[in-house]
Parts: C-alpha cells; structure tokens; sequence
C-alpha cells in the first residue's frame, strides 16, 4: 500500500488566510470595545449583549487560526497526519455557536417585542455603520476560500450574520428615530436569523459528519467508484472508504480487484492514473490494494 499527496490551492493561498484571520480578529475586538464603550455610556443593555456575542466571534475567529496554524505542523509518530483534524473540530465548535448565537438572537428578539423601551436611534445607527464596516471588510477577507474549507466557512458566516445583524441594526435605529416604532428592531432581527439559518445549518451539519469520518458533502462515492471502474483493467472495488483528515484535504482507500491476465509491472502505472483522476474529485491523499481475481479475501478482515 502507498499514499499520495498532493495540496495545491492551500498552499498557494494559506498566508493570505492567516493574515486574514489575524486582521479579523484585531478588528473585531477593536468593534467589541467600541460597543462596550458605546453601551456603558448609553446604558444600553443591548449594546452590551452585541459586545458579548461579537466577543464570542473573536473567540471562534481565534480558535479558527490556532486550527489553521496547527493543521501545518508536520506529521510525527503520535499523529501521522499531522493536527489537521483540529480544523474540522473547531468547524463544529463554530457551528455550535453559531447556532447557539442564533437562538439566542431569536429568544432576545421576541422577547423585546412588545417592549416600550425608548431608544436612541441615534446613536444605534452610528455603532451599527461602524459594525457593517467592520464585520463586511472582514468577511470579504474570507469570501474567495469559504467554499474550499469548512474551517474558514465557519468563520465567514459568524462575520455575515454579524454584518446582516448590523444592517438590521442601522435600518431600524433609522425607522425607531423617524418612528419611535421600536418593535422594528425585532422584526429585523428574526428576518435576519431566518435568512443566515440553512447556512450555519449546513455548516454544524457537514462538521458532524466530517467528525465522524463521512464522506464530505462534495464528493459522490458513486461518482469515485465509477471513475475507477472506468480503468478496464480494475474488475471490482470493495473496502472503499473516504474522509476529511481536514476540512480541505481528504483521504481514500480501496481495495481494487484486478484481471488475472494482468500485467503485475503495470500496477505502478495504473495506481498513478487512478490516484491523479481522484485529485480531480477532490481526493488528494489516496492509498489503493491491488489484488488478484483469484485471490482470497476476506471481506471483513483483509
């Protein structure tokens, strides 16, 4: 058995991403203690809360980069594949919260409904253009490789519900301070957890199942076997199995049954076709077991 690996647009893009996780979370912990400032002087207690739950996005943005910066240690004898799963751990810690953030805007949003407590529209809508800009210049770090790592998704969604939160927050201080309608301010904020729900739901989703070594949402195992198949010298596949070592590089490997009247010295070659079409499914790390047609294995235990 043998592997092979190969990681190109990580590689090419990965000190971008570092520097952008460091700017976010400098940015953003510059935001929570604008709001703190902003909410002790106001009293506003919602301008506190926001501090808090923008707090626990510096944190999240925090253990994204600590995950980041482990996933490139090297592999040793304890951990041969290096600490490139902790990528997908904090993807799901991120989903968690995310979720938890969530429910927890929902409950405060209803809650606040029939509320008549006066507010400073004012003021609201100064700290929420501050937070637009900061959240959306963040996020826009993020855009170009959310859809190639779970880990850095995670954290582009925490930035854009904070963005939409902020978009929310500055159209309805505008309403409150034209209108002194202040139940706009939660029927923003329900219409915002409704649009960002599928995406945080499908980001905790894909993390479980990349925790529990699934195959990732991206790749069709039918497809895979296929495209093997397609090598007329591969007769069958059996213990085909497929998994994150992290949220952007997957691993596989499969037993492939091979024609008795098959040439043993082509085996090198047909292992190399096979590994360089599975790059192309997004398959970089790939370990094959080549067997005879008349050889016996058992199924359970080869």
């Amino acid at each position: 058995m043998e592997g092979h690996h190969h990681n190109h647009s990580f590689d090419s893009s990965k000190n971008f991403t570092n520097h952008a996780f460091i700017a976010g979370i400098v940015l953003n912990l510059l935001f929570v203690f604008i709001e703190f400032g902003f909410g002790f002087y106001l009293s506003s207690l919602g301008l506190i809360s926001d501090a808090f739950h923008n707090l626990s996005d510096v944190v999240s943005l925090f253990l994204s980069l600590i995950a980041f910066q482990l996933s490139k240690i090297l592999p040793n004898y304890r951990f041969t594949y290096g600490y490139r799963k902790t990528t997908i751990l904090v993807s799901l810690i991120n989903g968690i919260i995310l979720m938890i953030a969530i429910g927890g805007i929902a409950i405060e949003s209803v809650s606040r409904m029939n509320r008549k407590q006066a507010l400073n529209g004012e003021y609201i809508a100064y700290v929420a253009t501050a937070g637009i800009l900061i959240n959306g210049l963040t996020a826009f770090f993020f855009f170009k490789e959310k859809d190639n790592d779970l880990n850095i998704k995670g954290a582009f969604l925490h930035l854009v519900l904070d963005t939409l939160v902020s978009v929310g927050v500055l159209v309805s201080g505008i309403i409150i301070q034209f209108t002194s309608w202040y139940w706009v301010d939660s029927i923003v904020s329900l219409a915002i957890i409704i649009v960002i729900f599928g995406s945080a739901w499908s980001l905790l989703k894909d993390s479980l199942v990349l925790s529990l070594d699934g195959v990732p949402k991206d790749i069709d195992l039918n497809l895979v076997k296929n495209e093997i198949l397609k090598n007329k010298e591969v007769k069958d596949i059996h213990h085909i199995h497929v998994w994150g070592i992290s949220t952007s590089l997957n691993a596989m490997t499969a037993h492939l049954v091979i024609a008795k009247k098959t040439n043993f010295k082509l085996h090198a070659n047909l292992k190399s076709k096979i590994k360089h079409s599975m790059e192309h499914l997004k398959i970089q790390h790939v370990t094959l077991e080549l067997e005879s047609e008349d050889e016996f294995c058992n199924r359970d235990n080869c």
